[in-house]
């Protein structure tokens, strides 16, 4: 019997493809797996996890994978505030709705000075 995963189908289907999306890359490429995987430091057997998109690999080496593509880039940017819809939403109906400046108080008096 499959052990059920932890993760909701979205984010197992996410992964599967991005591990097709690797594999594509490479073989854009025309790198060898087992190039890659020297290149990455991990084992050929690994990078056939990652790219059949394994949710059992750490994000480090999709991460070593991404970077020897040369596609690193694009991982940085997977939470980008700029790209959340969802947070740019909520923020705007938590504006407030007047914006009042500040009335400057004079400092309290402390008593030092004894004229």
């Amino acid at each position: 019997m499959q052990p059920v995963s932890p993760l909701p189908i979205p984010a197992r289907r996410a992964l599967r493809k991005l591990g097709q999306d690797i594999k594509d890359a490479r073989r854009r490429r025309r790198i060898p797996m087992a190039l890659l995987a020297e290149r990455a430091r991990i084992s050929r057997s690994t990078l056939t996890k990652v790219e059949k998109g394994d949710e059992s690999v750490a994000l480090g080496i999709y991460a070593a994978v991404l970077f020897v593509l040369g596609l690193v880039e694009g991982l940085g940017n997977l939470a980008d505030p700029a790209r959340d819809s969802v947070g740019q939403s909520i923020e705007e109906r938590n504006l407030p709705t007047r914006v009042r400046l500040r009335t400057s108080k004079t400092p309290a008096r402390t008593g030092d000075d004894d004229d």
